[in-house]
């Protein structure tokens, strides 16, 4: 896909998640609509996956360690064809697989993830494994900056380094923003960038919203060998939609009605736009 595609098909993802959390009246807005880029650069671009065969053993593994900011992943998977897009209708109802947090029971999802500071670790396991067997997969961790304050994240980075995992990619959606106020104020982890690169890994710090950015790390990782890397996606937390963009509220917040409306409006009119871009390019 080109740049201004990734960017129409991310818009449509936080199209998609603001409408399943709306109709479940449950969520975690803000966090997935900070992370979407990410994760259309990597299921649409980047990962060499296969939709149709989700065991495939030589996959990419993905690990939302993240896991309460599911809504985008869910809607990515169900758009890329793990599982009929009709079922994103089912988020949080009764009976689900689509339930608030990563479900391995659904196709393209590896670990029940969410509790937070454990997706590195079962990271570090899968990609030491890929080494061990000769394999020729990577492993993408997403974590949340806020989750940073949590020591098994830190014990995994030290372990990543210590077994030269050029195979792992960390990701954190540094958004700067958790339930309970700034990361800073919460737990202050500055500076971030300094601390992984302490422990061993390749840092590279992005604008985790600009799609060619995005891509261009993403594509530099194979480049660095004998370590992990750490990608650091500053993003918004809200991203494309205004009134939600840097709120701590929209964190866990139910968009009612005409704040559904308005959004799907604004994501719709920037579509629009990008269309037209790509048609004059």
């Amino acid at each position: 896909m080109g740049i201004q595609e990734l960017k129409v098909k991310a818009a449509q993802i936080r199209m998609d998640l603001l409408t399943i959390i709306h109709r479940a009246k449950t969520g975690h807005t803000g966090g997935s609509l900070s992370n979407t880029d990410i994760l259309t650069a990597l299921y649409y671009e980047i990962m060499n996956i296969d939709p149709a065969n989700s065991k495939w053993e030589d996959r990419d593994r993905f690990i939302a360690s993240k896991g309460h900011s599911v809504e985008s992943l869910w809607c990515v998977l169900a758009d890329r064809g793990f599982f009929p897009k009709e079922e994103l209708e089912t988020y949080s109802q009764f009976g689900t697989r689509l339930i608030g947090h990563p479900n391995n029971k659904v196709p393209g999802i590896e670990m029940n993830t969410g509790a937070l500071g454990h997706g590195l670790p079962i990271s570090v396991g899968m990609a030491l494994a890929a080494k061990r067997d000769g394999r020729s997969y990577r492993v993408f961790c997403l974590m949340g900056d806020g989750e940073q304050a949590e020591g098994s994240n830190w014990e995994a980075a030290m372990a990543g380094a210590h077994y030269k995992l050029d195979n792992l990619v960390g990701i954190i959606d540094r958004n700067r923003l958790q339930i309970s106020g700034t990361t800073e104020e919460v737990m202050g982890l500055e500076p971030l960038e300094e601390k992984w690169a302490a422990f061993g890994w390749n840092v590279v710090s992005i604008n985790g919203n600009d799609m060619e950015e995005l891509l261009q790390a993403f594509r530099a990782v194979p480049e660095v060998t004998g370590k992990p890397t750490l990608i650091m996606a500053n993003t918004t937390k809200g991203k494309g939609v205004s009134f939600a963009e840097n709120v701590p509220a929209w964190h866990h917040h139910v968009p009612n009605d005409e704040q559904l409306a308005l959004a799907l409006a604004e994501l719709s009119a920037s579509i629009e736009e990008l269309t037209q871009e790509g048609q004059v390019q």
